[in-house]
């Protein structure tokens, strides 16, 4: 396994860069439940979390990763140039300490503007270059492939050649498209190709960004992203159900960041407003939305940082569309593996799921 240096030294797309910073170990869970050991790794101290006696392997579903090669074609900086990166071993370090054995490395869309041959290109450099850093780092990475979904019939070529040709099992889109809803029909025959494939679409926001000029964002707090971001995801699942996307494409598979926005928190209005104002809601779903939520098309991540919220999570959507997430190197969390294993009222068999059993089908591990 390679964990310094340059990702790919003689690989021609200029290797992978990892915006990060090292984090915490996570605590120790509490005694008589599941437990976890650690043991040398690579010098370090490696964390083993182990469920009703059995050791498991703990898939983080959301977690970051940027290739500059493909930044620099549109020119786009590094979000925190201080925190690249040329090797891993401060990530594998972090991976180690919390209990994570596996990352499923997205990347934040920022090239759904670009001109078709400069998307072309850069989602082919992008994407070649995560392939080859995850086949070459196997058993701690897996990617999700980019698409240029500005231009959905190049984007549905592109996911067809990440998993056909370079061994992706997930793909990774915005919230929205250069200020279009991902339920906008221009996206069918993207939907239509991650459906015919069998990908998992990680869905990750990009903020509410035409909320910034009335200034309501501003202020103190940080709210165009402790508000913005689970505000564009919130807005884009319910546009999926109620555009009827998720019906046009019943085997859609779709994790939604930051434990699905707000929507699992108060998804029952939804429901209460096809009763409320039938005549004003537009085409039904062909389900009530919070049905949604739990069959089995729509998954979450674990990033709502206290057990009650968790428990919370589990009672909207079940156990099994939950999956951990930390957003590695963003330090919103490192305790998410103890996040599962302290919230009461979850048998084994399902922290096991969460924990990694889920992702692990879900991407084919």
């Amino acid at each position: 396994m390679q964990t310094s240096g340059t990702a790919f030294p003689d690989s021609p797309f200029n290797g992978i860069a990892f915006t990060g910073c090292a984090m915490q170990a996570a605590a120790s869970p509490s005694p008589g439940g599941p437990s976890s050991h650690a043991h040398d790794h690579a010098g370090a101290r490696r964390r083993e979390v182990v469920v009703n006696g059995t050791r498991i392997r703990t898939v983080d579903i959301h977690a970051h990763c940027a290739v500059p090669a493909a930044m620099a074609l549109v020119k786009h900086p590094l979000e925190a140039p201080g925190l690249l990166m040329t090797d891993t071993s401060v990530r594998l370090a972090a991976m180690d300490a919390q209990g994570i054995d596996v990352e499923a490395l997205s990347i934040n869309p920022f090239w759904y503007r670009a001109e078709r041959d400069v998307a072309a290109e850069l989602i082919e450099l992008q994407n070649e270059a995560l392939a080859e850093f995850c086949h070459e780092n196997p058993e701690r990475f897996v990617g999700f492939a980019t698409a240029a979904l500005q231009h959905p019939d190049l984007a549905a070529q592109q996911v067809e050649h990440a998993v056909r040709q370079l061994g992706f099992r997930g793909v990774g889109v915005g919230g929205s498209v250069a200020g279009l809803e991902l339920a906008d029909p221009k996206f069918h025959p993207f939907w239509a190709k991650c459906e015919e494939l069998g990908v998992l679409v990680f869905l990750h926001p990009q903020g509410t960004r035409e909320l910034e000029p009335s200034g309501r964002l501003g202020g103190s707090g940080l709210l165009t992203n402790t508000i913005g971001n689970p505000l564009e995801t919130t807005i884009a699942l319910s546009h999926l159900i109620f555009e009827g996307t998720l019906d046009r494409f019943p085997g859609l598979k779709i994790c939604a960041a930051h434990g699905g926005g707000f929507l699992p928190s108060y998804a029952n209005r939804s429901d209460a407003v096809i009763r409320t104002f039938p005549n004003r809601v537009g085409p039904l779903p062909k389900k009530n939305p919070t049905a949604y939520l739990r069959d089995g098309q729509l998954f979450f991540d674990t990033i709502v940082f206290t057990p009650e919220a968790l428990r919370h999570l589990i009672a909207e959507t079940g156990a099994g569309q939950i999956m951990i997430g930390t957003d590695y190197p963003f330090p919103w969390t490192s305790t998410e593996v103890d996040l599962v294993l302290n919230t009461p009222g979850l048998s084994n068999d399902e922290r096991i799921a969460i924990l990694g059993g889920t992702a692990a089908k879900l991407l084919g591990l």
